[in-house]
């Protein structure tokens, strides 16, 4: 007995000799893996956000190949009148608006009063956030953003209205300096499937742009915006003011592929790294790294450009 008990206590002064020894191994052990676990496991997510994105733009295509279906055409990429000298009067509203009911959102389609403006006090549904039309990877601090009247500096004079965030933009085309897009979507537009001469597998209907290069949104262009690249979220845009087609609409112009830092504030732009997801006419989703070749990015572009096969 009194061997077990020497024996006993001997147990225990080792293990008082070891304890903060082994304490600090450990925490230095933790330290290492914690550091080359971390990426792994941001990265981990980083995939499962561009997944998800991935499958909002699989639902987009689906709803405007559900609205073509029904309506002969896809919607207009806004809706808009214009007065005797050739300013727009609104109501505004865009594709992704007019599109809501084909994205099983019927009853906020229903709440809304399509022949008054977006701004008007009778369109409060301007302001909701769909998780459907926003990408996981951007962190959003506001569920709103403010359309404006700026300035020729692009200093925000007046608000009009706020609107809710949406992260993916129809395709205006190859410019944006041309009244009529070249691409999917434009001002009253009512493009139609054989309209779209270079093939819906080779043409864009849809991109993201994510906010850190130029806010979006899902209601349309409000009418007498303007966008500029704000120093806080729009610091990596190239600074040039932009009418209120921006606000739902981009292009591919300037040479920029995805993800340029290049990139005008109404141009594409992803934060699953160097690239972006697209959805084309026919619905399929793709992942466009910044490296594709720009002519065969602004082949996809357009609708009846004619050039060569652009496949990707």
């Amino acid at each position: 007995m009194p061997h077990s008990r020497r024996s006993f206590k001997h147990c225990l002064l080792i293990g008082r000799a070891f304890t903060l020894i082994e304490l600090l191994v450990t925490i230095a052990i933790i330290g290492v893996l914690l550091g080359l676990l971390l990426p792994a496991v941001q990265a981990a997510r980083e995939s499962a956000r561009r997944a998800q994105c991935t499958s909002n733009l699989k639902q987009l295509g689906l709803a405007l190949q559900n609205y073509h279906a029904s309506r002969r055409s896809f919607p207009s990429g806004y809706l808009s009148a214009l007065d005797a000298a050739g300013n727009e009067t609104g109501p505004g509203w865009g594709w992704a608006a007019v599109s809501l009911a084909y994205l099983e959102h019927a009853p906020l389609s229903s709440s809304i009063d399509f022949r008054q403006a977006i701004e008007s006090p009778a369109n409060s549904a301007r302001t909701r956030s769909l998780p459907i039309l926003l990408c996981p990877s951007n962190d959003l601090t506001a569920p709103t953003w403010p359309a404006e009247v700026r300035n020729a500096d692009g200093d925000p004079m007046s608000l009009i209205c706020d609107v809710g965030f949406c992260a993916y933009v129809g395709m205006y085309g190859s410019t944006d300096t041309c009244s009529k897009g070249d691409g999917m979507f434009f001002r009253n537009s009512r493009v139609r499937v054989q309209d779209i001469t270079d093939g819906t597998s080779r043409t864009i209907a849809v991109g993201e742009r994510a906010y850190r290069l130029g806010d979006a949104t899902w209601v349309g262009a409000v009418t007498g915006a303007q966008m500029f690249p704000d120093s806080d979220d729009g610091e990596m845009a190239v600074p040039h003011l932009k009418p209120s087609l921006a606000m739902v609409l981009s292009h591919v112009g300037l040479g920029n592929g995805p993800n340029s830092p290049l990139s005008e504030i109404d141009q594409f732009y992803s934060l699953h790294g160097d690239g972006a997801n697209f959805a084309f006419a026919d619905g399929r989703v793709v992942f466009l790294p910044g490296s594709i070749d720009y002519n065969v990015y602004r082949a996809m572009a357009t609708r009846a450009g004619g050039e060569a096969d652009s496949s990707f």
